[in-house]
């Protein structure tokens, strides 16, 4: 068993597209794996703070109120300048520009300090902005929601976001526990394993988040393809461009904020949305997948060169 997760670990790149090859071209597969999203993203949190234990999770948590500032920009500051810049052209109602307001006032992935790992970055900052995103999500989204009536109530939202961060709490804290009275031990082969089950879980995950993905090749490929374009041209940019900037201040935290920055967690708002506005934006949440997943494949290097000092 060890031997099949420190293999995951080693190739958890190459798990991720697998998993976005599958989510595409097996539909049922995903439509099975759907239900399961919502435990498997918990679990991938407890892993990453187990790995992380009291030491790194307190080191990690230094400087919370930049990380408030900073969520601050993304998931306000952002989204309202993008639903005012789409209202002066007249585009608010299209699914495009839907898409991109509510992927900017999305919290980050709860994978992100995963994602951070496989990118080569130190995890630890990227769980520091999971925590003070979600926290703010409340207050964040109430003007951004306010902009955007299509999406209804924020209040919807404020409770979903308040259950996440409970349920990041309890995960967190029975990693802390196993980590604190050593019932799981900081050795190599304990880190390759999380690592492997990481990884596993990541690539499930995006499986059940493509279920879109596979009808809309068969059937609306010209959609398909303005939808992929409109993600990768929104999340890749504002990876690079948020890692550029936190490498001035901290250049070991530079990875894990592009990472927070580019990959958010729209999936949440998707129990909340009203019936007919989730299902146009189902292709756009599907596709933003791909750039999320094939982050640590695509800017791996990127994200080594920004993390020097």
């Amino acid at each position: 068993m060890l031997a099949a997760l420190r293999f995951l670990s080693r190739h958890g790149k190459l798990v991720l597209i697998a998993g976005l090859v599958a989510g595409a071209g097996l539909p049922d597969l995903a439509q099975a794996l759907r239900p399961a999203i919502a435990p498997m993203i918990v679990s991938l949190l407890f892993l990453a703070v187990l790995r992380l234990g009291p030491e790194g999770l307190k080191a990690g948590m230094k400087g919370m109120h930049r990380a408030a500032g900073l969520a601050l920009v993304l998931q306000l500051a952002l989204p309202v300048s993008a639903a005012l810049g789409f209202a002066a052209l007249g585009w608010l109602a299209h699914p495009l520009a839907m898409g991109v307001i509510l992927v900017l006032a999305a919290a980050p992935i709860t994978g992100s300090p995963n994602i951070t790992l496989m990118a080569g970055g130190d995890p630890a900052p990227a769980l520091r902005q999971l925590v003070i995103g979600t926290a703010l999500l409340p207050l964040t989204v109430i003007p951004v929601f306010w902009l955007m009536p299509a999406f209804g109530s924020p209040v919807a939202v404020a409770r979903a976001a308040l259950e996440l961060l409970g349920l990041i709490a309890l995960a967190g804290g029975a990693a802390l526990a196993l980590r604190h009275f050593r019932i799981v031990p900081g050795s190599q082969n304990a880190y390759d394993a999380m690592d492997g089950l990481a990884a596993l879980l990541l690539g499930l995950v995006v499986i059940g988040l493509m279920s879109a993905i596979g009808p809309a090749i068969l059937n609306d490929r010209r959609d398909l393809l303005l939808a992929m374009a409109a993600v990768f041209a929104l999340n890749i940019p504002l990876q690079m461009v948020t890692s550029l900037v936190a490498r001035r201040a901290e250049p070991r935290a530079a990875p894990a904020l592009g990472v927070v920055a580019g990959n958010r967690n729209v999936a949440l708002f998707l129990s909340v949305l009203p019936a007919q506005t989730a299902e146009e934006l189902l292709l756009f949440i599907g596709c933003f997948q791909v750039p999320m997943y094939v982050t640590p494949f695509l800017l791996a290097r990127w994200y080594r060169w920004t993390a020097r000092p």
